[in-house]
């Protein structure tokens, strides 16, 4: 009788588990589809890291694809490659990021990341708060909270990155048609600048 009782309550918290993954999934795929509309998007960011310190800017997507926009710098990423314009050095670095160097410059990259890998859960109050949990400790980013709107909208994204957190803080969320120009470098725009390619 203990063992049939034992295993039924096992078998109803897995099930929870479960219907609690299956929500947190279903609450980042509503908000994928709005954020990664086919005609792009734009918001702001503030990003509070031990690492880059507190940057802010603005930021255009387009499917995997960004622009931000800082004080300090402009980074074009076109699904591909990347170029990151430095103001102070007037230096344009291109690369190839991997997916932690990606997601702390472009606060929507995880809408390409939690489909796999991650272990899903949620609360739910004011907005939806999701926590995902890297599956295999070799992932560049182990954790991520992700604080989400009734309406689809992330608000924050904290992720644990060789050891330390980044929180990147998203307001105004806008959907607008970019081009697919915005997301690439373009010269005339930092004129005089020195190209280095770190590829």
């Amino acid at each position: 009788m203990k063992t049939r009782k034992i295993l039924f309550i096992t078998l109803g918290l897995l099930l929870c588990t479960s219907l609690f993954a299956q929500n947190a999934k279903s609450v980042l795929d509503k908000t994928a589809a709005i954020v990664g509309r086919k005609g792009g998007a734009a918001a702001n960011f503030a990003i509070n890291s031990q690492h880059y310190g507190n940057i802010s800017g603005t930021i255009a997507i387009k499917g995997n694809k960004f622009k931000a926009v800082t004080p300090q710098s402009t980074v074009w990423y076109d699904g591909k490659t990347q170029w990151a314009y430095m103001k102070g050095t007037n230096e344009v670095n291109i690369s190839t990021p991997n997916e932690a160097q990606r997601l702390s410059m472009n606060p929507y990259a995880f809408l390409s990341i939690y489909k796999n890998g991650y272990n899903l859960s949620m609360k739910t109050g004011a907005n939806y708060q999701i926590h995902l949990k890297a599956i295999h400790p070799a992932r560049s980013v182990q954790e991520l909270y992700i604080t989400i709107t009734k309406r689809y909208q992330p608000q924050q994204i904290k992720m644990l990155q060789g050891g330390k957190w980044i929180t990147i803080k998203i307001s105004n969320f806008k959907a607008i048609n970019q081009s697919d120009n915005l997301f690439r470098y373009n010269a005339k725009e930092t004129k005089g600048a020195e190209v280095i390619d770190l590829r």
